[in-house]
């Protein structure tokens, strides 16, 4: 089996130990059954969303108007 190195934030390392251990499996397998889960659901054509994509932004800006889109006011000026 090839082998694959790479580095990962400290915080991402501890995640991925502690589910290894719950488990009862290496950080290796975790990481592949990860990844083929990832691949599986890419090559299934079932791109990701831009919501699922910007989902820990979404809702993180406090005040400003809730809906752009229907005050024609906030437009003004918008693309030029």
């Amino acid at each position: 089996m090839p082998t694959l190195s790479l580095k990962v934030p400290k915080v991402l390392d501890v995640r991925l130990t502690a589910a290894a251990k719950r488990r009862g499996a290496t950080k290796s397998a975790v990481v592949r059954e990860a990844l083929q889960e990832y691949l599986s659901r890419r090559e299934a054509h079932a791109p990701l969303s831009v919501a699922e994509l910007t989902k820990e932004f979404i809702g993180c800006v406090d005040g400003g108007p809730p809906d752009l889109s229907y005050n024609k006011k906030y437009m003004k000026g918008f693309g030029k």
